[in-house]
């Protein structure tokens, strides 16, 4: 698929994908929905793709969210069960949003505007890498939208119930710093530099056995929300999954055991 709106660029196991809308602040319109539903799987289905980085366009700007201009040419909800249908077989409205399936690690590089919708997708990765002038906001409050892509459901689990309440009830912009101390983003580089970190940093997860990884996200994802004794089965069952990887645990224990700090992977970790 060639995307319009999009770039896919695949390097050394290492996938870059960039909101391409600079003109429109890298905001997502409907073409841009299509497209991010596709890559985002892409990068799921890739075997020989093993750390997603996300980022926008430009020096200023991650994501301003939803493409309004084109959001007002959508046609008006219309009969409740065909938009009930529509609504649960969605992935998301403004990218891959409402999916949990995707258990490889994920960096934000945030350079810019992260502004609703672009919030809720810096909410997607694991790990946020933000430039010094990158600022986060739920800015649907000015136009009466609510947080339909993750908004209401992620930003709680990362900065915890209260300030996440006052976030999404305010529609406060907050600066780098302040995200950073909240625990919204995990370092905060110069500006122009998020990307370049955020890429250095995925080359140095790629090098590491991937099965374990995935497996502990995987655990932690499916976790959420569940009672103590259920997560703690869940968690075993992903130790148990490493067994019936290529590469199993047991090699890692046998090079530690051998005093090798840098075990050879025949599958790498897969």
């Amino acid at each position: 698929m060639d995307y319009k709106t999009l770039t896919y660029e695949h390097t050394d196991r290492v996938v870059t994908l960039t909101y391409n809308r600079p003109e429109q602040h890298n905001a997502i319109n409907q073409l841009m929905n299509e497209e991010l539903q596709h890559a985002w799987q892409r990068f799921r289905d890739d075997d020989d793709a093993f750390v997603l980085v996300i980022t926008g366009a430009g020096d200023s700007t991650f994501c301003a969210g939803w493409d309004l201009q084109d959001a007002a040419n959508l046609a008006e909800v219309g009969d409740w069960d065909a938009f009930r249908v529509s609504l649960y077989n969605s992935p998301g409205a403004c990218g891959y949003t409402r999916a949990v399936d995707i258990f490889k690690p994920v960096i934000a590089a945030v350079n810019g505007y992260a502004f609703a919708a672009g919030l809720e997708t810096a909410l997607l990765a694991d790990i946020r890498i933000a430039s010094e002038n990158a600022e986060f906001g739920a800015l649907e409050r000015r136009w009466n939208i609510v947080g339909g892509d993750g908004m209401t459901v992620r930003l709680p689990l990362v900065v915890g119930y209260a300030k996440a309440m006052e976030l999404i009830i305010t529609g406060r912009r907050i600066g780098a710093a302040e995200a950073l101390a909240i625990g919204l983003v995990n370092e905060v580089v110069p500006r122009e530099h998020a990307l370049v970190r955020a890429q250095e940093l995925a080359r140095e997860i790629a090098e590491l056995p991937q099965g374990a990884i995935r497996s502990d996200k995987e655990s932690v994802i499916r976790g959420i929300g569940r009672t103590l004794e259920e997560r703690l089965r869940i968690e075993a069952e992903m130790t148990l999954s490493m067994f019936m990887r290529r590469d199993s645990h047991t090699l890692g224990a046998a090079a530690f055991k051998a005093g090798n700090l840098k075990p050879t992977w025949p599958h790498h970790g897969l």
